[in-house]
């Protein structure tokens, strides 16, 4: 019969040592000379890499194509207001960084929720009489992807579901299934300036549904909820049970003939993760400053949230410690012309945009009302030689060297984005091509019919 014997040798000031030995019908065998383990490498990617998915990524990489080489490339593509530098950040809130850095006071390690004065300094910004807040209620993160990454970790589990707007924000997908989470996809309507589908939501929930994400100003349709449109949801919200994260990055950044309502400032008794950050109001994206907000006035949450996104933020210990120095400062004084000259181009952007594609026969822009986005409707019918809108945006490319997002990539066909944050001259030149190259691919009804038929 076989043996085993494991021994623990210990000598002097030296920690015990196992020596382990194995005797197999009276012969020891080191573990070293064990026969029939031959030792090989075994690496793998782990499952949560592989459930890891940026439906953006994956089909613009897939869009093989080569621009124009007679007309320069204009990008219309990226959500990166510092891309063509029309729009650079206030001279204030690049003084504050310097300053801090400077003082070599912000060069260790901060706790991993943020520094405190840095979440006081939030606090007060953001709170108002109808939403309170407290430096407590206030987690400094890495980005709003960061903030919006931690909200979801810390209320849906493997298994469950969360409500996603559609179209909408890729990024929520992709966090959602690398955690095993199920996205559900409620509709917003265009001929509605994409308003909530408010009964195709409701419908969606079940025992499973662990929140519903709300982004206004919607990225990337460019729109902002009424007041009253805000109120409807929170009704479903309440009536189900269920909490809301709130993608609010683009908070403010609304055109003059709307008016910005936080969903926080609404809500009475649903309680709300709201996320936001510096990237896209103080033009600064890649400076990664985010910060979850904790609205739960009714003490829905209790500790048990607040103590899990606690855990949850230890795992990268903080964001850059460099630019919370500097975020009271940013805050507090940041110019209000500032924000309004952006606001301005932007707004100016909008309207020559949707003014030069509306009068494109195939196109049917949606006018937004904030954001750096508009959306864009292609009748497919007249332009029967493409199959989908990624062929189109690709033949787009290939033909006048205009890249457009596919709307696929925000779970929506027969759409393209259009990023507005480029100089005037070059949205101009943009939308001049994609009227040639409609003029070039439309058909009527019957040039439509014809083609059909000659397939």
């Amino acid at each position: 019969m076989d043996s085993y014997l494991i021994q623990v040798n210990g000598h002097g000031d030296h920690a015990p040592m196992l020596d382990v030995h194995l005797k197999t019908n009276g012969n020891s065998i080191s573990p070293g000379k064990v026969k029939g383990r031959k030792p090989r490498w075994a690496v793998r990617a782990s499952e949560m890499s592989k459930k890891t998915f940026n439906p953006v990524r994956a089909i613009v990489d897939s869009m093989k194509v080569e621009p124009n080489p007679k007309k320069a490339m204009i990008s219309l593509s990226l959500g990166d207001p510092t891309v063509f530098g029309n729009l650079p950040t206030n001279d204030e809130v690049t003084r504050a960084v310097k300053e801090v850095l400077d003082s070599g006071h912000y060069n260790g390690y901060a706790p991993s929720v943020g520094y405190q004065s840095c979440r006081e300094a939030v606090a007060t910004y953001y709170s108002c009489p109808e939403a309170p807040l407290e430096a407590q209620d206030v987690i400094l993160t890495s980005g709003c992807s960061q903030a919006i990454e931690l909200a979801l970790a810390v209320l849906a589990n493997p298994g469950q579901n969360i409500l996603v707007p559609r179209p909408g924000f890729s990024l929520y997908k992709t966090l959602a299934l690398s955690m095993g989470i199920e996205v559900k996809l409620y509709n917003l309507l265009p001929e509605k300036a994409w308003e909530i589908d408010l009964k195709h939501l409701e419908s969606l929930v079940d025992e499973k549904t662990a929140c519903l994400i709300v982004n206004n100003p919607s990225n990337p349709c460019g729109s902002v909820f009424s007041k009253s449109h805000l109120q409807k949801i929170l009704a479903v919200a309440s009536r189900q049970c269920v909490p809301i994260l709130a993608d609010e990055i683009y908070g403010d950044m609304v055109f003059a003939d709307c008016k910005y309502e936080p969903i926080a400032t609404l809500s009475t008794n649903v309680p709300i993760l709201s996320c936001g950050g510096l990237a896209k109001r103080w033009l600064v994206p890649g400076w990664r400053m985010g910060w979850i907000l904790i609205h739960d006035r009714r003490d829905i949450f209790g500790n048990e949230i607040r103590d899990g996104l606690l855990r949850l933020s230890q795992r990268i210990l903080g964001p850059c410690t460099i630019v919370q120095g500097a975020l009271e400062r940013i805050l507090q004084q940041t110019p209000p012309e500032f924000y309004h000259n952006t606001l301005s181009i932007l707004k100016s952007n909008a309207d020559l945009c949707y003014a030069a594609l509306s009068a494109i026969p195939g196109l049917r822009p949606v006018r937004p009302a904030g954001a750096m986005y508009l959306m864009v409707e292609i009748e497919m019918e007249h332009f029967p030689e493409f199959e989908n809108d990624v062929e189109f945006t690709e033949r787009l490319i290939s033909e006048q060297s205009v890249f457009c997002l596919p709307a696929t990539c925000f779970e929506y066909p027969n759409f393209f984005r259009v990023v507005i944050t480029v100089p005037e001259e070059m949205i101009l030149e943009a939308c001049s091509r994609i009227q040639e190259f409609c003029e070039m691919h439309y058909q009527g009804a019957e040039g439509a019919q014809d083609l059909e038929c000659d397939k």
